[in-house]
């Protein structure tokens, strides 16, 4: 499979849900409601569903694991020295600099699957479910700096509750009926096109304004530095052909569309995130095919 023919059905339908926010005439609710949806029933249902009936070994996943947590955490510094290295307003810095970071999920399980069918839906899930945690600690610690607020976030998040319990049902090997595995299987089926569509839909190409050295920055890490450090660090430690794809294409994901609501929620400059989010989704265009011709 060619690499267009991996990631065109993706980030069409991005663009299918960018052109019909924008034409449908269907309202704002209508898409926050799609948002809410896939956010808090679709996509844990798949995470869960996918992690629940994935037997793991740790052992063989330990190195993949270990790149991933690495290059977040150095996604993390990176994202900090801008506070030393640009002259902005605080609260430029604190709400842009979970981009640096964090990765859209929707975008992830979508060309996880079309990678490696349920094994890297499983692979891709499980880094999901390790980062999200992390993630979420930086990007509410900048906005924050309130550890019961801290905690709170990280216990509630439902993609954090969808793939620890799928876990839990794989370590333990508990069965589930076939009924619930049907039902889950069809939400999860359905929450990966509903998610892009949403990626598409809440896409802003304004807020720049003043901060654009260090709009440049955020992005130059996502999107740059955080692959070349999966790539290095992944071919030092010999991962396996798939677990490669997986850390590389992982660390070069555009960032979290949930990044805006973060930023919103906490009193954050929510337009410079919406343009940081809808900016390196188009970016990713070009930038994840490089990375994904580098690892094939």
């Amino acid at each position: 499979m060619s690499i267009f023919t991996l990631l065109f059905p993706d980030f069409s339908l991005i663009l299918l849900g960018f052109l019909l926010a924008r034409h449908a005439h269907w309202g704002g609710h209508f898409w926050a409601g799609v948002e809410k949806i896939v956010y808090f029933i679709m996509f844990p249902a798949l995470l869960f569903y996918t992690t629940s009936r994935t037997r793991f070994d740790f052992h063989a996943t330990g190195h993949l694991l270990q790149v991933a947590v690495i290059t977040t955490a150095c996604g993390m510094l990176l994202g900090w020295l801008a506070k030393f290295m640009f002259k902005t307003a605080p609260r430029i810095f604190e709400s842009g600099v979970q981009t640096a970071f964090r990765f859209n999920s929707y975008i992830a399980l979508a060309i996880a699957s079309r990678l490696a069918g349920e094994e890297g839906t499983a692979l891709m899930a499980l880094l999901i479910g390790f980062l999200v945690p992390l993630c979420n600690m930086g990007a509410v610690y900048a906005l924050a700096h309130n550890s019961g607020r801290l905690m709170k976030e990280i216990a509630s998040n439902p993609l954090v509750v969808g793939t620890a319990s799928g876990v839990v049902f794989s370590v333990l090997e508990i069965p589930m009926p076939e009924g619930i595995a049907a039902t889950l299987s069809r939400l999860g089926n359905a929450s990966i096109a509903l998610g892009l569509l949403a990626v598409g839909a809440g896409m802003r190409l304004s807020g720049l304004r003043e901060a654009k050295g260090i709009a440049t920055y955020f992005l130059s890490v996502k999107l740059l530095a955080l692959p070349v450090i999966a790539l290095f660090l992944g071919r030092w430690l010999e991962l396996p052909p798939l677990q490669l794809q997986i850390a590389v294409v992982f660390c070069a994901l555009p960032t979290a569309s949930s990044a805006y609501v973060l930023a919103a929620r906490m009193g954050g400059n929510g337009p410079f995130v919406a343009f940081l989010i809808s900016a390196s989704t188009v970016l990713s265009v070009l930038t994840l095919p490089v990375w994904l011709s580098l690892v094939r």
